[in-house]
């Protein structure tokens, strides 16, 4: 139910490989807090701009998750990477998280992505997928 709710994991799509800025984690750090490790690096990547953004989508295949690997196209082209994926009980959707490139980020933005050799539609869209406003959780 990590899908559904756009809980993310360590290790699978949160890595090193990517800072925080393109994981969609920006609201955890402050660079203006002062001196700390990693600080400049951080600031050059920030400055730089996002090779890559985190998304969540929906794909359009009824009888296989994606997988960690499985490549992200748009417009003909691979502009990314499945980070993980599974079935959505709750919401009766097949969803994917993936690094994309930063111009096929938007909700809304129309993508495809490669299962079993074969490519199915995908749409990125918000991360929460069930119980936006986490009132289940408080009940």
């Amino acid at each position: 139910m990590r899908l559904e709710k756009g809980f993310l994991h360590w290790k699978s799509d949160l890595i090193h490989e990517y800072n925080p800025f393109e994981a969609g984690l920006q609201r955890f750090v402050n660079i203006d807090k002062g001196e700390f490790i990693g600080r400049a690096a951080l600031t050059s990547q920030v400055e730089r701009g996002p090779r890559k953004r985190l998304v969540s989508l929906v794909v359009d295949c009824d009888y296989a998750p994606a997988h960690a690997g499985d490549p992200v196209f748009g417009g003909g082209e691979q502009v990314g990477c499945v980070t993980s994926g599974g079935y959505g009980h709750r919401v009766g959707q097949n969803i994917a998280y993936a690094y994309v490139a930063p111009e096929r980020a938007a909700v809304g933005s129309q993508l495809a992505v490669g299962i079993l050799g074969e490519r199915f539609s995908a749409e990125v869209v918000h991360p929460v997928r069930y119980d936006v406003d986490f009132s289940r959780v408080r009940t």
